[in-house]
């Protein structure tokens, strides 16, 4: 084993501390291991805490074997739950002094097409991916970086042509993307710089919360992106830490696509959509000289 293997400079976030929801798993576990092999002092946070327990196992394994210097903690919280937000961030900051990044990762969501989602369901989908990330960064905003400076990094998803059968998650994102822009226009003068990074269908972990024939149906939708394959957690991770880097000094209220171009294209179908007996599509044709149908039928 020689660590992981970053693209950054070693030590780029000696000293710094940077909490990671979402930090037991997936996206959030790689970050969490990038930043603690440059030095970081991660703290995890989610709901189950043996998953949060063996991430900070393997990080402190790696960086005794390294020596990166990295360290990791962690803390099990509901980000939905906003008493547990304050409390769990107020008790951070007084062990470390100061929070210098957060990376707002947690979120989940259920294949569904919208006729067939419940209030409860779109609502719990929106409260994990949306309200518990403005939680996270008004909180952490009030208690140090408010005073002293620091870089948020909002996990949304690759949204930008709609979200066919997770309506509820799409919606949420979308609205995660814009309270990024809202958060960095007013905390910027205070040095808080607010971005976000949009992911496509990452090959990780997560992709084992879904059912069989979903989880089928998500590993070949890189068959239709223009790179021609499924994003990594590495990957995702990178721009993760290039935005929270001094690198991205001057850089805030953006979204980076990791998608291998899939915005540039065509909606993904997640979920395919089943084909109704009659179509009342109507459609309007003003050149005479046109002939749709016969296009069609070749």
């Amino acid at each position: 084993m020689t660590g992981y293997q970053s693209v950054f400079a070693p030590g780029l976030f000696n000293d710094q501390v940077i909490v990671i929801t979402g930090g037991g798993s997936g996206i959030g576990r790689c970050t969490a291991h990038e930043l603690a092999s440059l030095g970081a002092t991660v703290v995890l946070m989610g709901r189950r805490e043996e998953k949060l327990q063996q991430v900070v196992a393997e990080i402190e394994a790696d960086s005794k074997e390294t020596g990166s210097g990295g360290k990791a903690d962690f803390r099990v919280a509901d980000i939905r739950d906003e008493e547990r937000v304050v409390e769990v961030i107020q008790s951070i900051v007084e062990q470390h002094s100061r929070i210098h990044g957060l990376v707002n990762n947690a979120g989940g969501q259920f294949p569904a097409p919208l006729e067939k989602i419940s209030k409860n369901g779109f609502q719990a989908v929106v409260e994990n991916n949306l309200v518990g990330g403005f939680l996270m960064a008004r909180e952490v905003y009030k208690a140090t970086m408010q005073e002293n400076g620091g870089s948020i990094v909002n996990i949304t998803a690759d949204c930008s042509n709609g979200f066919p059968g997770m309506g509820h998650t799409g919606a949420a994102r979308a609205g995660m993307e814009n309270f990024t822009k809202t958060a960095a226009w007013e905390w910027g003068r205070y040095g808080v710089r607010v971005n976000a990074v949009a992911p496509g269908i990452v090959a990780s972990s997560g992709l084992a919360t879904y059912d069989p024939a979903t989880r089928k149906r998500l590993l070949k939708t890189g068959e239709a992106m223009p790179l021609r394959r499924l994003c990594t957690e590495a990957e995702v991770s990178s721009a993760i830490v290039f935005l929270l880097s001094p690198g991205a000094a001057f850089i805030t209220g953006d979204t980076v696509h990791i998608d291998g171009g899939a915005q540039f294209g065509s909606s993904h179908m997640y979920m395919p959509l089943p084909r109704p007996e009659t179509n009342n599509v109507e459609r309007y044709d003003g050149f005479h000289r046109s002939n749709l149908d016969e296009l069609s039928e070749e």
